[in-house]
């Protein structure tokens, strides 16, 4: 089906959806402890949310963060948290935003419930599914303060690219998502996916939501834990780039500038 409009772009209402899919997309089954079992039973159905799956499903229905959190504060989306290491330090350092960790992985996901639990932490909540569910369905434009991207998948096979999170559709559909202001902060260890980022950083459309390099100071806590994760990437020589963009406040317009000089 042809979505383009006559200029040649694609109508507004269906930028959102203009992220790649991935199509082997499904959870990540794992075994849990009986520590973590415990947790999920108790706790999950209080601090996660899992998506729906299936090719019938129906759209998601809008995340409520005030309601789930008990209060209004700046809203940051982690994708791909992994065992929540990173998640949990940097919530406990700045209890002021809430954060929503988005992972496919059960035992990564029972593991930051038990962190969340034993540091007593209320900033912190989790959804079982695809980020750009998440991202498209769950979350309105102009609503995030910032959106977390840490080592994501880099599918280093040519032929699996496709599958990478981070492509011109998804840098897109953050941008719009954020807050004029809000931050998306990117983080590495492969040199390819570095390159692949800083293309699509660097390519971006200036007339459709866009982020911009940072060049103040950040509204969000930006010092990150070193995992074993990455712990094992310095260990082995692999670099780590990071990225920190923030969406660009709009400019006034002729009518606005004229009537802010009369």
């Amino acid at each position: 089906m042809n979505t383009d409009a006559a200029d040649g772009s694609a109508p507004d209402t269906d930028r959102s959806r203009l992220y790649p899919r991935v199509t082997s997309f499904r959870f990540r089954r794992g075994t849990l402890t009986p520590g973590q079992q415990r947790n999920w039973e108790t706790l999950w159905p209080r601090l996660g949310r899992d998506l729906r799956t299936g090719p019938d499903r129906a759209d998601e229905p809008p995340l409520e963060a005030a309601e789930w959190f008990g209060r209004q504060a700046p809203l940051i989306v982690e994708v791909g948290s992994g065992t929540g290491i990173s998640t949990a330090a940097m919530a406990e350092a700045e209890p002021d935003a809430d954060v929503v960790a988005v992972e496919v992985y059960q035992p990564g996901l029972a593991q930051l419930v038990g962190l969340v639990d034993r540091a007593g932490l209320t900033n912190v909540r989790m959804v079982r599914g695809d980020a750009t569910v998440v991202l498209s369905e769950l979350i309105g434009p102009d609503t995030l303060a910032g959106v977390r991207v840490f080592f994501p998948d880099p599918w280093p096979k040519s032929r699996h690219h496709k599958r990478r999170f981070l492509q011109s559709g998804t840098i897109e559909l953050i941008a719009d998502r954020l807050k004029p202001g809000g931050v998306l902060h990117i983080a590495t260890d492969h040199a390819d996916y570095a390159l692949w980022i800083a293309e699509l950083l660097a390519t971006q459309r200036p007339d459709r939501p866009h982020v911009v390099p940072l060049t103040f100071d950040s509204p969000i806590l930006l010092d990150r834990p070193t995992t074993k994760f990455e712990g094992r990437a310095q260990e082995e020589g692999r670099e780590v780039n990071e990225f920190v963009y923030v969406k660009p406040h709009p400019k006034p317009t002729r009518t606005e500038t004229r009537e802010d000089d009369a």
